[in-house]
């Protein structure tokens, strides 16, 4: 468990630029957490965020206020036959809902990875095309964190400002507090 303790200390970070749904604004403060792409790129599973989620709570790093656990690129599966996104469930056998009410129940928040293109950076689904159906499936998993990154896509800053506001619109629509982090 020290071992364990280290690399998360060592790998946690700050996020930045987040919007808040509630506010409709900036984050007051920026949102504080652990991100699995810095130790274990998308060498990640169900047990072992609740390892980490456990670990953020008994280090005192959640009451120094690191509160999200984001799950980055490689956590997905595809999509199922009505094209929602699925998790991989070998990683996640009780899939990410299950995940997110296991880190909600510890006081911390679940933030999970997509792109605004058709495949992620490591080339897994992501959301083009599907901003408004992925935005409610997070919300039904309760994910309180979208990183969402620009990878896979076309390079001109107008295409990438539509493609943000698409799923930025998406998450507001559903009224669910999620912060979105481009």
């Amino acid at each position: 468990m020290k071992n364990l303790t280290l690399l998360i200390v060592v790998t946690l970070i700050i996020f930045s630029d987040a919007y808040t749904q509630e506010q409709n604004s900036l984050a007051q403060t920026p949102p504080m957490g652990w991100n699995s792409w810095n130790l274990f790129e998308g060498d990640v599973s169900e047990d072992l965020l609740k390892e980490i989620a456990d670990a953020l709570v008994e280090t005192g790093m959640k009451e120094a206020g690191y509160q999200y656990i984001i799950i980055d690129d490689i956590w997905q599966d595809g999509r199922d036959n009505r094209n929602n996104i699925i998790p991989d469930p070998e990683k996640f056998p009780n899939g990410i809902k299950a995940l997110a009410d296991y880190i909600h129940s510890k006081g911390l928040k679940l933030g999970i990875y997509s792109t605004a293109a058709q495949l992620t950076c490591a080339g897994y689904t992501a959301s083009y095309g599907f901003e408004e159906q992925d935005a409610k499936t997070f919300a039904e998993w309760g994910i309180d964190y979208l990183k969402y990154d620009y990878c896979n896509a076309p390079g001109d800053m107008q295409t990438a400002m539509e493609r943000y506001k698409t799923m930025g619109d998406a998450l507001f629509d559903i009224k669910f507090p999620t912060r979105f982090h481009i």
